[in-house]
């Protein structure tokens, strides 16, 4: 569901040398699970960076990425032979290190807020996988270290960066469409998690009958197995509630890029697999970054048959399974020969026709036809490599300029995830206020905009 960042190699960006070492910014890279490595190659295959250090609690993880990006350089050098990268165990030994410049977080979840903190306050730059926080209060917090220590934070919702995507969101935001009445996209249950091979031996906790159909993610109490070799379970769970080691969170090598989303003390569901990559495409097209919406009507309520998000202008944010409920419960909104692939982003809806921002699915959809001309796409191909994501990150920590989606926007888009399952968990329909932050008429729902850290992490 996840899309790993591509490698780019040096000899594509420029032979050896290209980039003098007093121009490169030195990083360090916390959390190489499949994420981490997708990062790592990025990294350590573009001169404008040098990658001196790798963190993981899990021993064998952090050995395989310091041999990897000391491969990868020793193959740029005359000699063959590279030993400049440095594997610890605990991420704050590399915030402690003077000569690091920026990080990139691509631990699990639960550690996104803290270690983006801590990194603010030890004076390193931040690239943060989405989502950047669990909870709306960590979330703000990030922005108020961030922004306190004037570091340059870039949230890593690499599918705004992708031309095309950009272009469509342009369009959108410039009032292409007319003012936009609807927009779709997809939620997920965790079925298909459930439903995979390796949680069937745990199928009578897991209990996919009833579990299945959730949309938030659950606190399974899965049994204590024996912690692997060489992994510090203890500070693998960190901040998060403390839960005894099974496989299904942490395994070598990782059967899926987050194992861990399932949990609610270490992922977001659906915000973790691909809503915060939507969330932000879609936020960024409604003009709506640095806000949120108003009210929040849960399907038991009658309004809408899915969950669904209203923001000030009267836009509506339709949450679906999959695009084949569209027709079905929400007819004449679309064409019914509207071709619906991808994921990713979403479908817009508005006084001038349709358009699609989707990835993974095939080209950019739209009608009428004549849009296509008004868009002057360059191409209507989503090429998910030809994001600029992490150059943009580099060009920023050099020239000091917010980048694509700096920490306010990242805190956004990750509030909307949490905002679907705080809507789910209290199961009632609600009203937000973007602004401050809270409910104004319940108590119950402010409660889960945080939680306690673990003792004795703080945030």
């Amino acid at each position: 569901m996840l899309s790993i960042p591509a490698w780019i190699p040096s000899s594509a960006r420029g032979a050896e040398g290209s980039v003098a070492p007093s121009q490169r910014i030195n990083v360090g890279l916390i959390g190489v699970g499949a994420m981490g490595r997708g990062h790592l190659r990025r990294l350590a295959g573009d001169p404008g960076f040098q990658l001196l250090a790798v963190c993981d609690p899990d021993r064998v993880r952090r050995e395989a990425a310091q041999s990897t990006t000391e491969q990868m350089y020793a193959a740029n050098t005359t000699s063959g032979t590279y030993s400049g990268c440095r594997a610890y165990n605990d991420y704050r030994e590399i915030l402690a290190r003077p000569d690091i410049d920026a990080v990139v977080i691509a631990s699990p979840d639960h550690w996104h807020a803290l270690q983006s903190i801590d990194a603010a306050k030890a004076g390193k730059d931040v690239y943060c996988e989405k989502p950047i926080s669990v909870t709306i209060q960590e979330g703000r917090r990030v922005v108020e270290a961030v922004r306190r220590y004037g570091r340059i934070f870039q949230t890593g919702t690499q599918y705004r960066s992708s031309p095309t995507i950009r272009q469509v969101c342009r369009f959108v935001r410039d009032g292409g469409l007319g003012a936009v009445k609807h927009v779709f996209t997809q939620l997920h249950t965790l079925a298909g998690w459930i439903g995979s091979a390796r949680c069937q031996p745990y199928r009578a906790i897991l209990n996919p009958e009833v579990l299945g159909a959730s949309y938030v993610p659950v606190d399974f109490a899965l049994p204590a197995e024996p912690v692997p070799e060489g992994l510090d379970w203890d500070l693998w769970v960190g901040p998060a509630p403390w839960r005894p080691y099974n496989r299904l969170y942490h395994e070598n090598p990782s059967p899926g890029v987050v194992p861990w989303a399932f949990a609610e003390a270490f992922g977001v569901t659906s915000s973790t697999w691909f809503l915060s990559h939507a969330a932000d495409v879609i936020q960024y097209a409604l003009g709506v970054e640095t806000s949120g919406p108003v009210e929040l009507f849960h399907p038991r309520s009658g309004t809408f048959p899915t969950l669904t998000f209203r923001y000030a202008s009267g836009t509506l944010l339709h949450f679906v399974n999959d695009w084949n409920q569209i027709p079905r419960l929400y007819p004449d909104i679309l064409p019914t020969d509207a071709r619906l692939a991808g994921m990713f982003g979403g479908v817009f809806a508005g006084e001038r026709g349709w358009v699609t921002a989707l990835s993974t699915g095939g080209p950019i959809e739209a009608g009428p036809a004549s849009l296509f001309d008004e868009m002057k796409l360059t191409t209507r191909e989503v090429n998910i490599g030809a994001n600029d994501h992490h150059a943009n990150w580099l060009k920023c920590v050099r020239n000091r300029e917010p980048t694509y989606c700096p920490e306010e926007l990242g805190h956004r888009t990750s509030s909307l995830g949490i905002l679907t399952n705080i809507a789910y968990w209290t199961g009632q329909s609600l009203r937000w206020d973007p602004e401050q932050e809270a409910f104004p008429d319940c108590a119950a729902a402010n409660r889960l905009r945080s939680r306690t850290p673990r003792a004795p992490w703080r945030i």
